[in-house]
């Protein structure tokens, strides 16, 4: 009986060994993200267990702006970032603190993402069309930022000079919509989770989408040098990443007509999940779905080129270009 007894608690404490095991292999990680359609994946990945899955445990830590996402993630406060490209974002890559280890969302034509906005009075005083926007005061987040180049894209297509824009750089997505609402700006670049609840009250007028105007990679994923030396982290979160980036794809993004996502049994949950991370309801998610690569791919030929016209405008160091800032042990291209 005592033997069986010591056998029993060997067994026992076999187990907890084994399970305390496991707990020291979960590798913990923070992204830094914004609260948008455009970081689906990550919020899928996290809410479905697919991060845990991967033995990860993450944490995911919301900004209101792109630019300080990567000042984070190269200070250590995050370790990966999941935002749109800045200028800022490709000057810290330039010096090596920073690398390119996935894509993410894509402006593409029917799948609405970032928009146009008027104020009231502008429209009402001519402001009716993107083109339009040639003389006017728009409200960006940062000067060399998403929005920020969407409209360099914008008058190379329409054939006006970006330097007749007024660029207010108003350092978050809260502060443009206020100013647009204020009147205080003709315009902004807002995403449309931003942008709708201004609409609805009757304090703003939809011009159009960057995506049908001009296409091109908006978002990435990337991470600091002493992140990327932990390559199973590493490997284990782009690996999770990419089984929501196929699932967001195929349910949701496949079946997407007329910019609007229909809300099924099958897409439901995935709806649920991108609302709950973006606070929205539902019925608004399903407008608001940004397109991502179902691979996760980089379109690397239109980030060379975002570094060049960044470069062309001085707002990003000269002396580099899209192969020296992507970490192509991990990055599938375009």
């Amino acid at each position: 009986m005592i033997g069986m007894a010591r056998l029993a608690i060997a067994g026992l404490v076999a187990i907890m060994a084994m399970g305390t095991a496991r707990a020291e292999d979960v590798l913990k990680a923070r992204i830094g993200v914004l609260r948008l359609s455009s970081s689906a994946p990550v919020f899928i990945a996290q809410d479905k267990g697919y991060f845990r899955d991967a033995g990860l445990e993450v944490e995911l830590k919301f900004f209101d702006a792109a630019q300080p996402i990567a000042v984070a993630t190269t200070s250590g406060d995050v370790d990966f970032g999941v935002t749109a490209f800045t200028a800022g974002l490709y000057n810290l890559a330039g010096k090596g603190v920073l690398k390119v280890i996935g894509g993410m969302s894509r402006e593409k034509p029917g799948y609405p993402l970032i928009g146009y906005f008027a104020s009231n009075n502008a429209y009402a005083a001519g402001l009716k069309t993107p083109k339009d926007l040639a003389g006017k005061r728009v409200a960006v987040t940062q000067v060399g930022s998403s929005f920020h180049y969407s409209l360099g894209l914008l008058a190379d297509k329409y054939g006006f000079k970006l330097a007749d824009v007024k660029i207010v750089p108003l350092q978050s997505l809260s502060n443009a919509a206020a100013a647009l609402k204020g009147e205080t700006v003709d315009a902004a670049l807002l995403p449309i989770s931003t942008a709708r609840k201004l609409m609805d009250e009757g304090g703003a007028k939809f011009l159009g989408w960057v995506g049908d105007e001009t296409p091109w990679q908006l978002g990435a994923v990337f991470a600091s040098p002493k992140t990327l030396a932990n390559k199973t982290l590493v490997t284990k979160l782009l690996g999770a990443l990419a089984k929501a980036d196929r699932e967001y794809h195929d349910v949701i993004l496949a079946a997407m007509k007329d910019g609007v996502a229909p809300i099924n049994e099958q897409t439901k949950p995935l709806l649920e999940i991108i609302a709950k991370y973006t606070n929205l309801p539902v019925e608004q998610v399903v407008g608001n779905c940004a397109y991502v690569d179902p691979d996760g791919k980089l379109d690397v030929k239109n980030v060379d080129n975002q570094i060049k016209w960044l470069q062309e405008q001085g707002f990003a160091d000269k002396g580099f270009d899209a192969n020296a800032i992507i970490a192509k042990d991990y990055v599938k291209a375009d």
